[in-house]
């Protein structure tokens, strides 16, 4: 129903050429002549801009944001961006995997669902923010019980081990049943007083801004910088954009560019709508696609299927062959939109041999590199 199946003999050689010259070690070095004259302020070449926006929208640009911030500073994208409903409503997605609020457990109540429009305008911090996400009804359903429910408060929100100390969650399991005691040095006699508790605990901020560390610099933190970090957001957590932009803006991300790692599968659906159809999935779309990779354990054959699909779809708006007068600079615009980057001399080569067969369709191109697994990391 989707149209006709791609060139497989096309597919495979040009699969094969990415396969083999991927593997470079120069493959994703980060170019020194980039820098701006605000070191280490970079400006958006391919890789960084793709990268920024995956980390801060949880996508890749759209096509007239690829127009707009190309070759711009990282810096203003961030004045932006950290201000933005949408990223905040990514850094929420991002927020709801980590404590598995989703599908069938995703909250619906309105202070959930105000978090982004709050933290964008200032009005609450991150602290706050995840003190509404742990009271929240779905919370508690998807961690029924004293025992699992102060355990997942505990380890989730503060990093410890609570077989390291049983005292006190067995305190903690008393005062989910009602009674008063004194939970982590403050005393309290319920359900909700063990969130608030453990959210106001000092470990807590601790605990977040080493995962988001981790999260979006690719790299475990010193106890010192946590602590500085701290301090820098405030009690809780207001001043917590201020800090991404000093992340964004150090040697640490620019490192972190120097890496790749596995795109998720919500991810990777949102990334191949953006870049295949200029649009996000919507909802239904989005979460068929991820029920079907999540129950995987080996989602790379359905991801290549998923993209097929998509590129016969009808939705996919691209040249065609006869009207393509230089097939070396539109496959090297592909390299640079789908993965940030030029493509090598050997990799054009290799392509532009494939394109000349009779098989060969412009769809086939677009596949094999969305199909690769370079694609799927970031």
């Amino acid at each position: 129903m989707f149209g006709s199946m791609l060139g497989v003999r096309s597919i495979g050689s040009i699969t094969l050429a990415l396969i083999l010259l991927a593997s470079h070690s120069d493959a994703f070095q980060v170019d020194d002549d980039l820098r701006t004259e605000a070191i280490p302020a970079y400006a958006l070449d391919a890789r960084r801009l793709r990268s920024a926006f995956l980390d801060l929208y949880g996508r890749p640009p759209f096509l007239e944001e690829r127009n707009v911030w190309a070759g711009r500073g990282l810096s203003d994208l961030l004045d932006v961006a950290l201000s933005s409903v949408e990223f905040w409503q990514n850094w929420l997605d991002e927020e709801l995997y980590y404590f598995l609020l989703v599908e069938n457990f995703t909250p619906t109540s309105e202070r959930v669902l105000k978090i982004p429009e709050v933290l964008a305008a200032g009005k609450i911090g991150v602290r706050d923010a995840l003190h509404s996400i742990a009271i929240c009804a779905s919370f508690d359903r998807r961690n029924p019980g004293n025992d699992t429910f102060v355990t997942v408060v505990m380890e989730q929100l503060l990093g410890v081990t609570v077989q390291k100390i049983p005292r006190e969650l067995e305190i903690g399991k008393r005062l989910y049943d009602g009674a008063r005691g004194t939970f982590l040095g403050h005393t309290g006699s319920s359900q909700a007083d063990v969130v608030r508790i453990v959210v106001e605990d000092k470990r807590s901020l601790q605990h977040f801004l080493r995962r988001e560390c981790e999260r979006l610099l690719r790299c475990e933190p010193e106890a010192r910088d946590v602590a500085q970090w701290k301090r820098q957001i405030g009690r809780t957590g207001r001043k917590y954009s201020e800090l991404l932009r000093t992340w964004f803006l150090s040697e640490n991300y620019e490192r972190r560019l120097a890496t790749r790692q596995p795109q998720p599968n919500r991810i990777y659906v949102r990334s191949l709508f953006v870049d295949l159809i200029d649009r996000l999935p919507d909802e239904s779309e989005s979460q068929r696609m991820r029920n079907a990779l999540d129950g995987l354990a080996d989602a790379g054959p359905l991801r290549s299927v998923i993209a097929r699909l998509l590129i016969d779809s009808g939705q996919v708006v691209l040249t065609k062959k006869e009207e393509i007068e230089n097939p070396t600079q539109w496959i090297g615009s592909l390299f640079v939109r789908f993965l940030g980057r030029a493509a090598r001399q050997e990799e054009l080569a290799a392509f532009v041999h494939a394109f000349h067969d009779p098989e060969c369709r412009p769809e086939t191109v677009v596949y094999a590199i969305v199909s690769h697994p370079e694609y799927q990391t970031w």
